[in-house]
């Protein structure tokens, strides 16, 4: 019966067997894990991205005064440690990988499955550009969207420190309590609070990073003969952390200030009407550079986190038998 079946598969009837290494699942549970690893060993730069994204903001304080307790990067990384202590860099980090639990593993499976079965694959391996880039932008979208709640509950959590530090009384202690009462206040709508330039962002990013690793890793591959190696996927993720931090780092500010700013009883926000309110009024009081507060440690964390994170996932695929991204 197995012989008949195996000739029936070879015919194009049945399908052979598919592996598990290569089921979505599986791959969902590699890129997490790829994720996690990147998030943990970067994560003291996106606190000190997010802390000079917030300084300067007008409003902030509740007297219309804008205050810089630091500048740069090197003083507000180290005001960090000196004021509130070494482990606060990574204050916020169990929301940040319950995030990339979402996030990642659904931008990775979604763009594999949408690559693999709507793009045009060239005789060399390349695919068109523009269809990577639609790619990109959607899973990158809709992945962010869905983890929308868990940068929520991280990016008030980063903040909590520097609030305490100021003598102001703290919001929360913990994800699970920022959770509760962000529900309570404004229910599950509240849960999504700024969550459209959040995925405006995570769409850009992951246009940056995804597609242009994909894109690059085979332009390298195709054009250039390179193996799928260790410095190919180290090219291919130094490309995409730059281009992400260049395309995302606008669009992080806006969705930083639009979740780190207070609200009213029900819900709305008491320093911006909406996205284009806080982009807008951004530019008109602290100039258009300040849409690039942060972008040297986005820079330098998104290089890292790129080449951390390619570099295990690759790795880990080959290890567990996965076919290469």
């Amino acid at each position: 019966m197995n012989s008949n079946r195996m000739v029936v598969a070879q015919r194009g009837v049945i399908p052979p067997p598919k592996h598990y290494a290569d089921s979505a699942w599986f791959k969902y549970i590699l890129s997490c894990c790829a994720a996690t690893t990147a998030e943990m060993v970067t994560y003291p730069l996106d606190l000190t991205k997010t802390r000079l994204q917030i300084q300067g903001e007008k409003g902030l304080n509740g007297n219309g005064v804008a205050t810089v307790p630091y500048r740069g990067l090197a003083r507000t990384g180290v005001g960090i440690v000196q004021e509130e202590g070494l482990l606060k860099l990574w204050q916020g980090v169990t929301p940040a990988v319950y995030r990339h639990l979402i996030y990642s593993g659904t931008r990775m499976v979604l763009y594999e499955k949408v690559r693999d079965h709507l793009f045009t694959t060239r005789p060399d391996g390349t695919r068109p550009v523009w269809q990577a880039i639609v790619g990109g932008i959607l899973v990158g979208g809709i992945a962010q969207f869905l983890a929308s709640p868990a940068d929520l509950i991280k990016v008030q959590m980063q903040m909590e420190g520097r609030r305490r530090f100021e003598g102001k009384p703290p919001r929360i202690h913990s994800a699970s309590e920022a959770f509760v009462k962000i529900y309570a206040a404004g229910g599950l709508r509240g849960l999504w609070k700024g969550c459209m330039p959040n995925v405006y962002r995570s769409a850009f990013v992951n246009l940056g990073d995804l597609t242009t690793y994909d894109s690059v890793k085979r332009y390298f591959m195709g054009s250039w003969g390179l193996s799928d190696s260790y410095w190919t996927h180290a090219l291919s993720s130094a490309c995409s952390g730059l281009i992400g931090a260049s395309l995302g780092t606008p669009l992080d500010v806006v969705k930083t200030r639009v979740m780190n700013q207070p609200t009213d009883v029900r819900a709305r926000g008491l320093l911006y009407k909406n996205s284009l309110d806080c982009l807008m009024k951004t530019v008109r009081n602290e100039g258009f550079w300040a849409l690039y507060k942060g972008f040297v440690p986005c820079w330098l964390r998104m290089g890292p986190w790129s080449l951390t994170f390619w570099l295990t996932y690759e790795q880990i695929r080959n290890a567990c038998g996965t076919s290469a991204f």
